[in-house]
């Protein structure tokens, strides 16, 4: 189901258009973040139904991000997939670990990256 809110919080310029591009093409509502602290804040203000989340920000990084979002009832089950070009096993372990909801590596795969929204989204509502 299409029109849901998603939060983008990502500092790459490229990365956030093909990010938005993609989900507005399938008709989801798009809210963007450049750093963490907009991100935790916007997440905050307006209640997305899902987080997409790069690891590496300017500022408070994903994972610290992720932190105040699950420390706060409001935003502590909205679910957050973590972005990043970091493919590492120990990384993705350790993104996992923190508490996010999915991993989508970087550069995204489109066909991937939308089969990773909408089963996040379709988890939440069921």
């Amino acid at each position: 189901m299409a029109n849901e809110l998603i939060l983008v919080v990502e500092d790459n310029d490229h990365s956030r258009k093909l990010v938005r591009d993609v989900l507005k093409f399938k008709g989801y509502q798009i809210i963007e973040a450049e750093t963490g602290e907009d991100g935790v804040r916007l997440a905050l203000e307006r209640l997305p139904s899902l987080v997409l989340m790069d690891i590496r920000l300017p500022g408070m990084d994903g994972i610290e991000a992720l932190g105040q979002l699950r420390a706060e009832e409001t935003t502590r089950t909205i679910p957050v997939l973590a972005m990043t070009a970091s493919v590492m096993t120990e990384h993705r372990q350790k993104i996992m670990d923190a508490g996010f909801d999915a991993f989508q590596s970087k550069p995204i795969n489109v066909k991937e990256f939308v089969a990773a929204v909408e089963q996040l989204l379709d988890r939440r509502r069921a």
